[in-house]
């Protein structure tokens, strides 16, 4: 710093003036900065501060100018690297500003901006562990107060239930402290309790409501529980204020694309890159809204170019493998494969690698290859989630248990009259998509997609809001009167009326796993139709462990697990076909690809629906499709993966073990 013959109570009271209109009037603030400078040329305070304000009087190119040779020179001064990493963050050069963001919290760990900065962009590169422990950190920063340091520490080292009663702790004195809350919240969310989560934050919002990083985590806790006009609209009163903030409009794109709002998705996507380009991740989002409307070399030119960025980027390379069309190059087999080698791999990276390498070997039937890699990528997800075979035989045996005839004869007629929604239920992967395509090909049927909409009901019904927690579904059931089932289901009529987009009399609702609530959708909808897609076992159950969801069906990444499903599946429709006789129907899906128009003919008289010739060629029909199938249905029926699990046969003796009686009987169930 040079040193001057400026008197220095001057010199602080015109930094200090400068330094007040920063917030009021920045390009006044930098005015007054220059003067300093011409006075004190180099004087390191003041040319950060005149950085500062150039950027927020939206000069950000000048600020970076400014700020950058003295970030270059002074590299230990922890508030230059810190607007360093705010002006590139401002420019979109997303990990730049992750590296400058980790300086400045090294230098300065109680720079709580610091590690917003690093939470919030090592977000957008995809490195979600990193940007949870950022986000720890800067809680953690953010306070003074020595229990909420220590909250925030448990936190950050994953010691819930310590950091929660240490919260709880804190409230109790003061119930209004809204960090206390917000971290509370971000317990509650951790935990998956999102409702108490959701709860808490809207508390925080009362007591704050310009606490825009709580409204940001209560968007995201409505969208994660599927209230996405809710979540759209607190995300919008965020991008009114700050519409180039690239994680706002991330979520905004992501909550539109589960509306149904593809395309102006795709355009919040557009605007985001324009301005921030140097995202993988956002490219990676960008590729999943193009292959939705069908715009499939859009989209493998945005997955290329997250990889472009991000080569280790599992999710993206998986993202090309799922759209089944894509044949993987020698070049790519050898970056995936040198990828699994990068030291610091996350296990998502890993397992979407697996994944992807999977089906690259597949393609090039390496059909030993191919399977080590499908299995090692499925034991990875397997040991991230709790999934129970017993608990899903028990609710099969506890649903059969309640729904007998006598209980549905007494319930005969209830229930609300609307015939608008067609179930296509099942198992995933089998065939359901070109089922919905099908339908979605008449005139009088719109497609939406896999709707949450009746699991979440049944969930509160049951009290039930996380895994593994006591349920009073179905038993439940019995207590509802007449006026309660009419209002369920009218309930679910409002709930879905968000996801329709036409004036069309009846809409499909493909959540495979509603077979498990087929008794309950007759009680609250009796004149919905439920459609029971059903493949060959092995075909089934095989394609579906190969295959890696973006959510849910904890069942399929486990060869015994799958096969165990598949039969309780079977023996849970072949109940409601003994105890409501022709409620339910069955299209086999190798039957429908050897005659498609007789079966196509029956499903729509099954659905009281006119034949139409369009319904014979669905793969014309334009629509958004959202599922694993959705290049594959834009292709013509073909015979292609009927009889593909033969390949892997001799790694199948697990399921096969798992399916007993069911293999041997298919296509009908076996004899109890």
């Amino acid at each position: 710093m040079t040193t001057t013959t400026a008197p220095a109570a001057s010199l602080a009271d015109a930094f200090a003036n400068a330094e007040r209109l920063l917030e009021s009037d920045p390009r006044l603030a930098a005015e007054q900065a220059r003067a300093i400078l011409e006075v004190v040329p180099r004087h390191a305070d003041t040319t950060r501060l005149l950085a500062t304000a150039l950027r927020l009087a939206g000069e950000t190119e000048a600020a970076l100018e400014t700020i950058a040779p003295l970030a270059k020179a002074l590299p230990n001064l922890p508030l230059a690297q810190l607007e360093l990493g705010l002006c590139l963050e401002r420019l979109g050069r997303t990990a730049e500003a992750a590296q400058a963001f980790d300086r400045a919290s090294a230098l300065e760990p109680r720079l709580s901006e610091a590690w917003r900065g690093l939470s919030e962009n090592l977000a957008l590169l995809g490195d979600e562990a990193g940007a949870e422990r950022a986000l720890a950190r800067q809680l953690r920063a953010s306070t003074r107060d020595p229990l909420l340091i220590e909250a925030a520490t448990a936190l950050g080292e994953d010691r819930l239930g310590e950091a929660e009663r240490l919260l709880r702790e804190r409230l109790k004195a003061d119930p209004a402290d809204v960090a206390a809350i917000r971290m509370l919240a971000e317990t509650g969310a951790r935990l998956g309790r999102y409702a108490d989560a959701e709860g808490l934050l809207t508390r925080c919002l009362e007591l704050a409501p310009n606490f825009a990083a709580a409204r940001h985590n209560l968007a995201t806790m409505l969208y994660r529980q599927n209230k996405n006009a809710e979540a759209l609209a607190e995300i919008q009163r965020l991008t009114d204020k700050e519409p180039r903030h690239p994680g706002y409009a991330n979520l905004r794109a992501a909550i539109l694309a589960r509306l149904g709002e593809y395309e102006q998705a795709i355009a919040v996507c557009e605007r985001m890159l324009a301005d921030y380009p140097n995202q993988p991740k956002g490219w990676m989002s960008y590729g999943h809204a193009l292959k939705t409307v069908g715009r499939q070399a859009d989209s493998i030119a945005a997955y290329r170019q997250a990889l472009d960025q991000a080569p280790t980027l599992g999710e993206a390379w998986w993202s090309l493998a799922n759209l089944k069309t894509v044949t993987f190059s020698a070049e790519d087999v050898a970056a995936m494969t040198a990828a699994l080698d990068v030291a610091g791999l996350s296990d998502d990276d890993r397992l979407h690698l697996r994944y992807a390498l999977g089906k690259a070997h597949e393609d090039a039937e390496a059909w030993d290859e191919s399977f080590a890699h499908y299995a090692a990528g499925a034991a990875i997800r397997r040991k991230q989630l709790d999934y129970d075979p017993e608990e899903n035989a028990a609710e099969t045996a506890r649903t059969k248990a309640l729904f007998t005839r006598e209980f549905l004869a007494a319930r005969a007629g209830q229930g609300a009259d609307a015939p608008d929604p067609i179930f296509v239920v099942g198992l995933p992967r089998a065939g359901s998509t070109l089922i919905e395509q099908i339908l979605a090909s008449h005139s009088m049927v719109e497609g939406t997609m896999e709707l949450p909409d009746l699991i979440v009901m049944a969930r509160r019904l049951g009290g039930k809001t996380v895994h593994r927690a006591e349920s009073r579904y179905p038993e439940v059931l019995a207590e509802l009167s007449p006026e309660q089932l009419r209002e369920l289901g009218e309930e679910f009529i409002e709930r879905t009326r968000v996801q329709r987009k036409t004036d069309k009399p009846f809409f499909i609702d493909k959540m495979p796993n509603n077979f498990a609530h087929a008794g309950f959708i007759h009680l609250i909808l009796p004149n919905a139709k439920i459609i029971d897609a059903r493949r060959h076992p092995l075909g089934c159950c095989f394609s579906g462990f190969k295959q890696h969801f973006a959510r849910g069906q904890a069942f399929s990444y486990d060869l015994t697990d799958i096969g165990r499903y598949y039969a309780d599946y079977v023996e849970l429709m072949a109940h409601f076909d003994a105890v409501l006789p022709g409620r339910v129907h069955r299209v086999i899906y190798e039957a429908m690809i050897a005659d498609p128009e007789a079966e196509i003919r029956a499903l729509l008289d099954h659905c009281g629906l006119p034949f139409e010739a369009a319904c014979l060629t669905p793969h014309k029909t334009e629509r958004a499709v959202r599922t694993a199938s959705s290049e594959q249905v834009r292709r013509p029926i073909f015979k292609d993966a009927v009889e593909h699990w033969q390949k892997f046969e001799s790694h199948l003796g697990p399921l096969k073990a798992a399916l007993g009686p069911v293999l041997d009987a298919y296509p009908d169930a076996p004899v109890i």
